[in-house]
């Protein structure tokens, strides 16, 4: 499973430091949506879904959490901690988010709207639609 991390530019000085994000350029599609989630207790574990069509870049502008991506036949782990990295998370990926520190504030630009029939929230139905989806290809 490849996993894209994108380095966001940062402009800073005396003053401090700025990052500006640019759909279509250092985000890779369309931005239609963005939301962010905070105050997330350490042992509480997000996500637990994936996206039939749905991009994301996800980031940490504070704090840090882990991220644990599965394609289905393989499962990577990645840590934002760096307010300069974000990191791709392409459909067909079923995604957890965790271990959040107290300040954390996970950040993430979507390429659509809110659209739950995009929504796959059962484990199993996602590897269904995963092995559907590979058997198309072929």
């Amino acid at each position: 499973m490849e996993i894209q991390i994108i380095n966001f530019q940062s402009h800073g000085d005396e003053r401090g430091e700025l990052i500006a994000l640019e759909e279509n350029k250092n985000i890779p599609f369309e931005v239609k949506r963005v939301y962010f989630m905070y105050n997330t207790k350490k042992e509480v574990h997000r996500g637990f879904h994936a996206h039939k069509k749905l991009q994301q870049v996800l980031f940490c502008p504070c704090g840090s959490c882990t991220i644990k991506l599965d394609s289905g036949k393989e499962t990577v782990t990645v840590r934002l901690s760096n307010p300069t990295e974000g990191l791709v998370v392409e459909a067909n990926t079923w995604r957890e988010m965790y271990d959040f520190t107290p300040e954390a504030v996970l950040m993430v630009l979507a390429s659509d709207y809110y659209d739950e029939n995009d929504y796959i929230r059962d484990y199993d139905e996602f590897l269904q639609y995963v092995e559907a989806c590979e058997r198309k290809k072929e």
